[in-house]
């Protein structure tokens, strides 16, 4: 091989061959970002589960509680009409919670930002 053939650039197979080879390590590499960002999400969401049981288990404790204490402090003044009251206050707090949770869900953050913005900033770099 003399010193023009070494100093010649490579071919149009050769070249597409390295595209190739670059697209490929591109892919693996934002792959490997996924899963390391999946990870990290799925840890955080089973310490979210977690708590979430022992608080609605301990929350449930408290409540049943500090509702029977209501019911018998009440019951001679009102009667039976503190269980209606009670249950429509349990109500509203009930709709509170589920308005508040689905406002969590919208914010994203059970969402991939690093991974999403290096796949969009890929795209647009393609495009």
């Amino acid at each position: 091989m003399s010193q023009d053939e070494a100093n010649r650039p490579p071919g149009l197979i050769a070249s597409l061959g390295l595209v190739a080879r670059n697209a490929v390590g591109l892919l693996l590499n934002r792959l490997e970002l996924a899963a390391l960002e999946l990870a990290g999400v799925r840890d955080h969401l089973l310490k979210l589960v977690l708590v979430f049981a022992l608080a609605v288990l301990l929350g449930g404790f408290a409540l049943v509680y500090a509702t029977v204490t209501v019911v018998y402090l009440a019951w001679a003044a009102i009667g039976w009409l503190i269980l209606p009251i009670i249950t429509a206050v349990f109500l509203l707090v009930a709709i509170g919670l589920i308005l508040y949770a689905r406002a969590m869900l919208k914010s994203g953050q059970l969402s991939l930002p690093a991974t999403m913005a290096e796949l969009k900033s890929d795209r647009d770099m393609l495009v």
